[in-house]
Formats: structure tokens, sequence, C-alpha cells
């Protein structure tokens, strides 16, 4: 059975990664969270000192991207890869709600962009691989088999998030996150490097009102087609 790259893009807290772990799972094929990488980036930018009194030093954090190595490391307990910063397990830390707010301003410098694009593609050269992200078919893949670009209302996105904090049992209002959401959603759709687009072949997914299963089941299906030669 041959093999493809799946590109899977769109705004914040839409489930990307979700469906994109469900469906390499299924595929058996390899799972990168782009997201991930830049929040990883963000945490070391933040270790550094390079956001002070709600400033970010970009030029600070370009001077020192060659002190950053980012790779996937697989957990055997849980079979998953996270996302490891200079050797360290950085999974539960680049969750946190600083990383948030800086996240879609780090991911604006070009240097870093191209840094990670590179390292992007070097993970998808076989194929086989099942890629979310902002710019995974429009830049990293513009060539991927299977494009889809995932959205939901912003405050149904808002929600979602809440509600994983509260499960955490971390306290963050609502209106932070609401605020967050669509300051990342703008950011995203208007720098000038990479804006957040949908691929003109990408099949465009909006799960406001659909569960997790049922967006898996439309992914999946799509994957299929493309693996089977059938669109």
């Amino acid at each position: 059975m041959k093999k493809i790259t799946i590109a899977i893009d769109g705004f914040s807290s839409t489930g990307k990664s979700t469906v994109a772990k469900q469906l390499a799972a299924y595929l058996g094929y390899i799972y990168v969270d782009t997201g991930a990488m830049y929040r990883a980036v963000t945490l070391f930018a933040i270790r550094q000192g390079c956001m002070k009194n709600k400033t970010f030093d970009a030029q600070k954090l370009i001077d020192n991207l060659d002190a950053i190595d980012l790779s996937f490391k697989l957990e055997v307990n849980t079979n998953t890869a996270f996302i490891h910063l200079n050797g360290e397990n950085v999974e539960k830390e680049i969750r946190s709600m600083e990383v948030s707010q800086w996240v879609s301003h780090v991911a604006e410098v070009s240097e870093v962009r191209k840094k990670l694009v590179e390292l992007q593609q070097n993970m998808g050269k076989y194929k086989g691989i099942v890629m979310d992200g902002r710019d995974i078919g429009t830049v990293v893949f513009p060539e991927a088999e299977l494009k889809i670009f995932i959205t939901a209302d912003a405050k149904e996105r808002a929600q979602r998030r809440y509600l994983e904090f509260q499960e955490k049992g971390k306290s963050v209002s609502f209106e932070e996150i609401y605020t967050n959401v669509t300051e990342r959603d703008h950011i995203d759709t208007t720098r000038e490097d990479s804006p957040l687009v949908k691929a003109d072949d990408a099949i465009e997914i909006d799960n406001t009102h659909t569960t997790i299963e049922d967006q898996f089941q439309t992914v999946l299906q799509l994957a299929k087609d493309r693996i089977a030669g059938r669109v």
C-alpha cells in the first residue's frame, strides 16, 4: 500500500492534534505536532528572558536559535512521541497559559519559521506522515496528497480550552482564554511570513458542532480514498 503525506492545518484549539494523532495511529503513520515545536521554542525564549514587561525581544531569540535542539521521543508506556527541548521532555511545560500567550508572536519570527520548516520537511521526506499546524499544506508540504483545513467558532474553541484547563485543575477564566484564542487568530492570519490560510486544494471541515469520533471518521475516509487513488 502506498504511503502519502497528510497535512492538517487550522485555527488554534480546533482539535487538529487530536484527529491527527488518531489518523496516524490508525494508518501506522508518523505523527508530528508542529504546534509543539513552536511551543517548545517559545518555552526556550521565556526561559532565556526574551519576554519581559509584556515585551518580546525577538532578536535575542534569533541570536540563540543555534542553542535549540528539538526532537520527538517515543514514550514506551504511552506509545506517544513527546517533544524534547535540548533533551528535556517539556510536553507539560509547553501547554501553559504563558506559552499560549506568546507562541503566536514567536511563530511570526521568520528565522524561527525557517529553522522549524526545514526540520519538518526532513521528518516527512519519506511520506507516511500526518503533520498538523498552520502552514503545512501551504509551505511545509504544498505537494501533500491530502490537505485538510479545520475551523470552528471561536467561542466554542475557547470553551473547549477552558474545560481542558479545568480538568487539569488550572485556574484560568473563560474570558482570558477567549481573548487568547481571538488574539492568536488575528496574529496567525495576518503575519507577513506564512500566514494561516486555507490551501486552494484543502478540504475544509468546520467542527463547531461535530463530535471527535464523527470528525475522525470523515478524515479517515478522505485518507483512505487518497491512499487507494480513488480521488
